[in-house]
């Protein structure tokens, strides 16, 4: 029997996941590394989970995830991207579910760059009239 894995591509900030899932008892590798030793805040690894519960997929696929770019929370973001965007692959019945969460939603904000002659992108240094 042939196993079937569906891939989908997730980012935030300036990270990237590309995410593998295929069917399996609910296991989640993080860079070959379990969940819970990668992500090691409750909130970030809530946060990943949101679409398996909203759809009521936890616990039916496994998920091997490669994470590159960015710090924990942008990569737990793209991650959550990546996984929502695999679920639709599997059941498009789902896609109106967590659009309306905005997990299909890619997050467009990033950082401002800064400006010269400026202390950083929006603060200036101090005027001083005399």
């Amino acid at each position: 029997m042939t196993e079937i894995a569906y891939n989908a591509t997730g980012r935030r900030k300036t990270s990237i996941a590309r995410v593998n899932m295929s069917s399996g008892n609910g296991q989640i590798t993080v860079n070959e590394k379990p969940l819970d030793s990668y992500f090691s805040r409750e909130t970030l690894r809530m946060m990943i989970k949101q679409p398996l519960e909203l759809t009521g997929m936890a616990g039916k696929y496994n998920i091997d995830a490669i994470v590159e770019g960015g710090g924990l929370t942008g990569q737990a973001g793209a991650l959550r991207h990546g996984i929502s965007r695999a679920l639709v692959s599997i059941d498009n019945d789902l896609r109106l579910k967590l659009k309306k969460e905005g997990f299909l939603t890619r997050d467009p904000r990033e950082k401002e760059r800064k400006k010269y002659g400026q202390k950083g992108a929006r603060k200036r240094f101090q005027f001083s009239k005399r």
